[in-house]
């Protein structure tokens, strides 16, 4: 049953998580609309219309036909030129953002629901124009069908309006590390709001005598979800302790150990623990937040690099840096998963924060130590974090970071006026 569950779960994710979901429900809904538009002809919609507004109905069957081809083409071409130029701007974002960006750009819901409005619209106006026939008797002609693809036709040209605004300040810097800003900030909230209680002194590190048991990965990927509900419920129905031995977002070889459990497990407890986890080719931010973290590095050392030179959209980054870590530190580096009982059954293998900071850290330090405005803005960041109330090893760490940066600051700045001010903000 949990395993049928969670490869529901897992199918019902990918499918909505696909780019062609929305353009394919809304193309649905409009072919089922122009159904019940064409039924509705047939009690008498256009007659009703001849009736109150005679002025919008069309009675001439070529120029019904004129109307009708004249929006499918019309709407063909924006289609193309529209997403014509969404590559043209994927192609800039990826030259001066990254690469790895690009997934979250083209799963834009709004863009696809626009897609979608075309398609659909497309689709109703086709079958509408196969349905103009019968040219002796114009009273079957489906005015109010072609008053709705009109209309449908003007909606169209609004939301194209609205997608060239709209893809034009999605790509801009500040608005796309203010959207992995959100989701990272979101999915670190959700990661450790899942973990029901503070672990206590004791209960931070499990009986590694206990847990020799080896679950094995059986494909290779990155581990993109754990179902931690499901992974509870099996733990606590057969008496298990469970720890992970990878991260979420890790990249997972086929046949190495990726959870060790307390006891054996027979083949049909093993096959519904394997199901818990779901792996994918890909990495998202939204099952992933060191990847968001990864991102917000990766735009801040390009916008450093000489072939783009953009020090405005580096100390951006590191703004929302600052204020992820500061999340990050609110919460213990250990990750545990309690029974009702208080009995704690699954211990989470997560990214300290130390090494997070230190590979975030180390990436900026190396790429803009020669900038005097960057030191000082990572030198306020640091100092930001050191008020913030957490673990004292994560003063430590802050500590330790900021002794690197300015023996790499003092190394790389010449001018003895810009250590000076780099050395006082340091303090």
């Amino acid at each position: 049953m949990i395993k049928l569950k969670n490869y529901l779960l897992s199918f019902y994710r990918n499918i909505t998580r696909s780019i062609a979901f929305y353009p394919s429900l809304i193309a649905f809904g409009m072919i089922c609309f122009s159904l019940i538009v064409l039924v509705a002809e047939q009690y008498g919609a256009t007659s009703f219309l001849q009736e109150t507004i005679d002025f919008l109905v069309t009675y001439d069957i070529d120029t019904a036909r004129t109307i009708m081809s004249v929006l499918i083409g019309s709407i063909i071409s924006l289609t193309v030129f529209s997403f014509s130029m969404v590559m043209i701007l994927l192609s800039q974002a990826s030259s001066l953002l990254s690469p790895r960006l690009l997934p979250g750009l083209i799963s834009n819901k709004s863009h696809q629901i626009v897609l979608g409005v075309y398609l659909g619209t497309t689709l109703y106006c086709l079958l509408i124009l196969i349905n103009i026939n019968n040219p002796d008797n114009e009273s079957t002609l489906p005015g109010f069908a072609i008053l709705l693809a009109i209309i449908l036709g003007l909606i169209c040209m609004a939301l194209f309006v609205y997608f060239i605004h709209s893809i034009s300040t999605a790509i801009q810097a500040s608005n796309v590390l203010n959207k992995i800003f959100n989701d990272t900030k979101r999915d670190l909230q959700e990661l450790f709001d899942e973990s029901n209680d503070e672990p206590d002194p004791g209960q931070i590190n499990p009986d590694s005598q206990k847990l020799k048991h080896e679950v094995m990965a059986r494909q290779t990927g990155y581990l993109q979800e754990i179902s931690t509900q499901s992974l509870l419920d099996i733990a606590i129905e057969n008496d298990l302790t469970i720890k992970m031995e990878v991260t979420r977002g890790m990249f997972v070889i086929e046949n190495v150990p990726i959870a060790l459990c307390s006891k054996k497990l027979d083949e049909e407890v093993l096959e519904d623990l394997q199901s818990c986890f779901t792996f994918s080719n890909r990495e998202l931010v939204r099952e992933n937040y060191v990847l968001g973290f990864k991102q917000i590095t990766e735009i801040a050392v390009k916008a450093m690099s000489p072939g783009i030179n953009d020090p405005g959209t580096a100390l951006i980054a590191i703004d929302y840096l600052t204020e992820l870590f500061a999340e990050r530190m609110k919460v213990s580096d250990q990750e545990i998963i309690k029974d009702e009982e208080g009995n704690v059954r699954i211990y989470f293998n997560t990214v300290s924060f130390k090494d997070l900071f230190y590979n975030v850290f180390a990436s900026l330090r190396i790429y803009t130590k020669h900038d005097v405005v960057i030191v000082q803005k990572l030198i306020m960041m640091l100092r930001f974090l050191q008020y913030q109330k957490a673990n004292a090893n994560y003063s430590e760490v802050l500590k330790t970071e900021l002794e690197t940066l300015l023996e790499d600051a003092n190394e790389s700045i010449s001018n003895s006026r810009d250590k000076k001010i780099i050395q006082q903000l340091a303090g």
